[in-house]
């Protein structure tokens, strides 16, 4: 069921963003876009408020599928605490054996040149 939401959510992303990338800033939009084609068929006023009202109704779908589809996570999805109880206190916390100092600390020579001048 997640996955039919998760289509549909991608969908409807798309439309929109199609949707938005259409219209002009300016009124234009798709009335110009066609060269008079649209002005004939609607009229300019119309085109532009049907862009709208889709932008409108598609950002309304996105939300509530992104709102509604949390109701629909079975339950055993959710990780079972005693499984991660079990390895955290799994995890060993000694040193590996035979390990006496940590590997990134070295011993300098008592005789090596510090690069200090006398």
């Amino acid at each position: 069921m997640l996955v039919l939401f998760g289509i549909l959510v991608i969908i409807a992303s798309v439309v929109l963003g199609l949707i938005v990338l259409i219209q002009n800033p300016k009124g234009g939009g798709l009335a110009s876009s066609f060269g008079g084609f649209g002005n004939q068929i609607m009229g300019v006023k119309q085109t532009t408020d049907v862009l709208e009202k889709g932008t409108w109704l598609f950002a309304a779908i996105v939300a509530v599928l992104c709102i509604v589809s949390p109701a629909f996570i079975p339950k055993g999805a959710v990780t079972n605490n005693s499984d991660t109880k079990n390895l955290i206190n799994n995890i060993s916390t000694k040193a590996p054996a035979g390990s006496t100092t940590p590997a990134n600390t070295a011993t300098v020579p008592a005789t090596a040149d510090t690069g200090a001048k006398k």
